[in-house]
């Protein structure tokens, strides 16, 4: 006969403390929290703000499926980094907004905010390869000082474990969002000029800086 105490049998205490400690054993958690480069390149003629939500800067992504362990992976402060380090670089004047679209420089002409679509990852008993990847989707939204929209693109990032010795899996899926994020600065930085409507916006720009630039010319206006 099992023995009870309040109303469970020791037995039972026992299993279900196992269940606790497995299920805990089956939880992931990364924290990624990166440094990235600055572009290397000449920057875009334009006075850009640039709004960062809360819910960007603290994104978490969750996963808890039949399939695999349950992961939690923060991503918020590393990509929190790398768009204040690339949109903060690629401009010739970049304001960081914490509010949008309330209080608007003067200066600005172009309004840039990001979100996070979808985070994807394989494992390596998926892949049959001791690495991580990573696929990383941001939807690109540009308004201008009025609030209308006037551009909206994709960027697409991937990124992989770039050695199958690490330590563990957490720190191996770390790097994959790593290598991941650089791309996306990278496709951030080359990509901006490739959607029409930016690239309408800065050729309009770049001609009113070089009619002001010769004798008696005038500016044209961007808006």
């Amino acid at each position: 006969m099992a023995l009870k105490i309040n109303g469970f049998t020791v037995l039972g205490r026992v299993v279900l403390a196992a269940s606790v400690l497995l299920a805990a054993a089956c939880a992931h958690t990364v924290k990624v929290d990166g440094d990235y480069p600055e572009p290397v390149g000449e920057q875009y003629p334009l006075n850009v703000g640039y709004y960062l939500s809360q819910d960007f800067r603290e994104f978490t992504y969750h996963e808890d499926s039949e399939d695999r362990d349950e992961w939690n992976i923060n991503t918020g402060r590393a990509q929190q980094n790398l768009f204040q380090t690339v949109l903060g670089a690629m401009f010739t004047e970049s304001i960081p907004l914490a509010s949008y679209p309330q209080d608007l420089p003067d200066s600005i002409e172009l309004v840039i905010v990001p979100e996070v679509r979808e985070l994807q990852f394989t494992m390596p008993r998926e892949t049959r390869v001791n690495i991580f990847e990573v696929w990383i989707k941001y939807d690109m939204h540009a308004y201008d000082k009025n609030g209308d929209q006037v551009a909206s693109w994709v960027i697409t990032a991937y990124g992989k474990t770039p050695t199958a010795f690490l330590k563990s899996r957490e720190a191996a899926l770390g790097q994959a969002i790593n290598v991941a994020l650089r791309d996306a600065g990278a496709t951030l930085y080359t990509g901006f000029e490739r959607v029409p409507e930016l690239q309408a916006l800065v050729a309009s720009k770049q001609r009113a800086l070089s009619l002001k630039d010769q004798p008696g010319g005038e500016a044209e206006t961007t808006d």
